[in-house]
């Protein structure tokens, strides 16, 4: 009989990843997905711990399956990721239900562990050294865990796929707890990279996103020579069927001009780059022990528009670090409002025990200045947007279609017409009524409305003699 399997995951694109892999696993076990945990014989969630809000989130959705699992003490409850590396055995004191711990280098583990909970009605834990635990070569084995196996529907579009080609990091900001729940840095295989991306475009999909903590750090050395970013974005290009290549998360320190070139002469490369600043005070930069200064990332943001034509560069900050005065916040919004961003994620500071921020600083901006910090630097932002946004109505985007809006999602919309959503080569989202055939195809868009955050379009019609006609899935290829 078909067993059943309920996956919940928050986070970023690595935990998004993990858990395609995850439910790839399982399925070869025979585990089919449902959409509710009421319904599944295995139940788990794959975390996050970069805040605090993340991770009680988890726990009180734990705290829900407390009467399902006392009606149904078979069903098996695991806790997965960064969390679970992150608090181990503190997962089994607030929610003496669970069954399973597992941090994301034992990922690949779970199939095994799911049938030894099962036959022994034990719980089980397996997570990586401590980054203290061993020598450099150890810790990294312990965190090793990567798995080809993939999962079409856990994906954002059959069309899309992200590929890891980095774990762990190594920068140790003050704020972060990414070094201790994912290690020491590691740059993957390049062949490996390389036969998974092969995999991927032969299952037909068109885009591929990178990943890693901080991906332009990726370095492979073998036999003295070393493969870089740079490298691997020349040799995925070279795949036939791939039409797209992203990466993210950049670090400022690391975004070498040969990486930029690349980017800028490489026609599949996709002209958007995801480079946080954190602060545009260098007090707080050095306190966050970010590695660069404001004059470094002007001087780098510069580069980057200088190399790559019609560049789209986001960001991240992080308001109400510890000792962040009014001044501080001030050059904040200054940088941001100076560098007309396309987009940035602003995040209010959450201290993370274990980290250097919560050993050596107090967590001292009231709660309430860093909601109006956020939500101020928020509306500057979003102001630059949309105006950024309104000079695009009238243009023409090429855009890779995803599949239905929201919306149509929402209003389970089908048929021959429907509302379509895609993205340009910046990473613009591009919404337009088309059909589910378009799905997967890259086709000529043009804007006739915009939001901060979305474009408005409609398929362009080109002229044959005097009949006119919209780009058909037979007419686009």
């Amino acid at each position: 009989m078909t067993k059943q399997l309920y996956i919940e995951t928050v986070g970023c694109q690595m935990n998004l990843l993990d858990s395609e892999l995850v439910v790839a696993s399982l399925r070869k076990k025979e585990y089919a997905l449902v959409d509710k945990p009421s319904r599944a014989d295995v139940i788990l969630f794959n975390t996050c711990s970069v805040r605090e809000h993340a991770e009680e989130k988890i726990y009180s959705a734990l705290g829900r399956l407390k009467h399902i699992k006392r009606q149904h003490p078979e069903k098996i409850i695991g806790v997965i990721g960064c969390m679970a590396q992150n608090h181990q055995s503190q997962v089994f004191q607030r929610a003496p239900y669970v069954d399973l711990v597992v941090g994301p280098g034992q990922l690949h583990q779970i199939p095994d562990l799911i049938e030894q909970i099962a036959e022994s009605g034990l719980p089980q834990m397996e997570v990586s050294l401590d980054r203290k635990g061993g020598s450099r070569e150890t810790v990294e084995q312990s965190f090793e865990s990567y798995d080809p196996l993939r999962m079409p529907e856990m994906r954002p579009s059959r069309y899309q796929a992200f590929v890891r080609i980095q774990i762990g990091c190594d920068k140790f900001c003050t704020y972060c707890i990414v070094p201790k729940v994912r290690g020491p840095e590691q740059g993957r295989h390049p062949r490996k990279i390389f036969a998974e991306a092969q995999q991927l475009a032969d299952e037909g999909c068109k885009e591929i996103i990178l990943l890693g903590q901080t991906v332009n750090s990726y370095q492979y050395k073998e036999s003295g020579k070393t493969t870089r970013l740079s490298d691997l974005l020349y040799q995925l290009s070279a795949i036939e069927g791939i039409e797209r290549l992203k990466f993210v998360t950049n670090y400022p320190r690391d975004m070498t001009r040969d990486l930029l070139q690349a980017v800028s002469c490489l026609p599949k490369c996709a002209h958007y780059l995801h480079v946080p600043a954190q602060s545009g005070s260098n007090r707080m930069l050095e306190r966050m022990k970010r590695g660069y200064t404001v004059e470094h990332y002007r001087e780098m943001l510069g580069q980057i528009r200088e190399e790559i034509h019609s560049v789209a560069v986001t960001s991240d900050f992080i308001v109400g670090f510890c000792g962040e005065t009014e001044e501080d916040f001030d050059l904040t919004c200054a940088l941001v409002q100076e560098s007309q961003f396309k987009n940035s994620f602003i995040f209010k500071y959450s201290e993370r025990p274990g980290t250097k921020g919560a050993d050596n600083y107090p967590d001292d901006i009231p709660d309430q200045v860093k909601k109006d910090r956020n939500n101020k630097l928020l509306a500057i932002q979003n102001a630059i947007s949309e105006e950024t946004n309104q000079q695009k109505i009238g243009c023409e985007y090429e855009v890779l279609v995803e599949g239905p809006s929201k919306s149509a999602r929402k209003q389970e919309q089908n048929g021959d017409r429907l509302q379509l959503t895609g993205r340009t080569m910046t990473d613009d989202i591009v919404v337009f009524d088309g059909n589910l055939r378009q799905m997967g195809q890259l086709l000529p868009i043009t804007i006739y409305d915009a939001s901060a955050f979305t474009l408005f379009g409609e398929v362009r019609t080109q002229h044959v003699g005097p009949e006119v006609y919209s780009l058909s899935p037979e007419s686009a290829t």
